[in-house]
């Protein structure tokens, strides 16, 4: 009645918990609530193993332990977080849709054993409420965790390296012009000779070291301008990846992620770009 739905359905799922302290008349009525709260809400059946490990909800503990939690959220996305003493820590993000039920399974493999001991140590009784689809549809949501966050990964460290040394290149070719202009100065300042003579003097002449400075500033110069726009496609490329929806492969859910925001400051204007990937 209060409109406070979330709150309501928490209320009367906790108290059916404990239906047999209540008269039938009672339970009934909790259950008709609990209907109509849940239409307002969405609920996420939430199985966790080991199940002592700590969930937080929007960074607030849960408050309780079990292996199989039923919650309840507002619409808009939410982020659900497990940990645990030794155990790797599990972080899943999902949209609440009034009305909907959801079903994510949370499991915290030990950080610190070898591989045997981890199968060991997996879970065998799992909730078998769960479908066994579920483990596979949350396994981590992490932007890295699949093929093209591989790619995403090698296109970074290459637009890094081709771009650094492409502009280090560009500038050894810029000092390389100034020694070039200054001893060619130098050879204009002598009277018995002048730079024009050089380009087609023998390579034991005193203009031999002039020609090597031209020589090695116009490949640092070509060399370096390659890397930069080599560079530049490829990160274009890796920035255009995170736009790039991968659901028709069947390997990457859709799901709306990416919101871009204009940024002023007294510095620059740009833009900022958060979201999920």
């Amino acid at each position: 009645m209060l409109r406070k739905y979330r709150e309501a359905a928490e209320h009367l799922a906790w108290s059916l918990e404990q239906r047999e302290a209540l008269p039938v008349a009672l339970q009934l009525r909790f259950e008709e609530g609990l209907r109509k709260a849940t239409t307002h809400v969405a609920t996420l059946l939430l199985a966790v193993d080991p199940p002592d490990a700590e969930v937080l909800v929007d960074g607030k503990p849960v408050g309780r332990t079990a292996r199989t939690h039923k919650l309840f959220f507002e619409s808009g996305q939410h982020m659900v977080r497990a940990r645990a003493p030794g155990r790797e820590e599990s972080l899943q993000v999902f949209t609440a849709m009034p009305g909907k039920e959801h079903e994510m399974l949370m499991q915290l493999p030990r950080s610190s054993v070898s591989t045997k001991e981890v199968a060991a140590a997996a879970p065998k009784e799992a909730p078998k409420a769960l479908s066994s689809t579920l483990a596979d549809r949350t396994q981590a949501t992490s932007p890295w965790a699949s093929w093209p966050g591989a790619l995403r990964i090698a296109g970074i460290a290459v637009t890094t390296a081709t771009v650094s040394v492409g502009s280090l290149l560009m500038i050894r070719a810029s000092r390389l012009d100034g020694d070039l202009s200054e001893r060619r100065d130098g050879l204009n300042r002598e009277p018995t000779t002048n730079s024009s003579m050089c380009w087609q003097a023998p390579q034991r002449s005193a203009c031999a070291e002039l020609l090597r400075l031209r020589d090695e500033r116009n490949q640092s110069g070509v060399a370096g301008t390659a890397l930069v726009i080599v560079g530049g496609v490829i990160g274009a490329a890796t920035a255009a990846s995170f736009f790039t929806d991968f659901s028709f492969l069947g390997r990457t859910p859709a799901r709306e992620r990416i919101h871009v925001s204009p940024v002023a400051t007294g510095q620059g204007v740009g833009v900022r770009i958060e979201g999920l990937w």
